[in-house]
């Protein structure tokens, strides 16, 4: 029965817009408005969206809510960091001083949008 849908995830934020000005602005992603004020959607490449929306009690998940596959995760950190992106720095599993996590698998690193969800680079393989 669903195995056919074209499926959407979603995810909250406390301040709408600060979180699309990050979106468009920093991430350089492309942003539509839904028609409920407060709600906006992320449009991905491959045709994938994202609906985002405005939660007065958001709470982060303590999960990556969003992963961006890249080619070069060093390239990607370093374009995003001259955006002003912090990458989170974590003990487990270990990241270095950029914020890469180079322990086994591919590299990642984390980041944070301003409602304080958990976005990704990944290095596609």
């Amino acid at each position: 029965m669903l195995a056919d849908s074209k499926a959407f995830s979603g995810f909250s934020v406390k301040d709408p817009v600060a979180a699309r000005r990050f979106y468009e602005e920093t991430l350089g992603l492309r942003v539509s408005d839904e028609e409920m004020e407060g709600i906006m959607r992320l449009h991905l490449s491959g045709g994938t969206d994202v609906l985002v929306y405005g939660k007065a009690d958001h709470t982060p998940a303590t999960f990556t809510v969003l992963n961006f596959p890249v080619p070069d995760v060093e390239k990607a950190v370093d374009d995003l960091t001259a955006r002003g992106v912090r990458f989170e720095r974590y003990e487990n599993p270990p990241t270095d001083e950029k914020g890469i996590m180079r322990a086994g698998g591919p590299l990642i690193a984390w980041f944070t949008d301003p409602a304080g969800n958990v976005f990704s680079v990944i290095e596609e393989g």
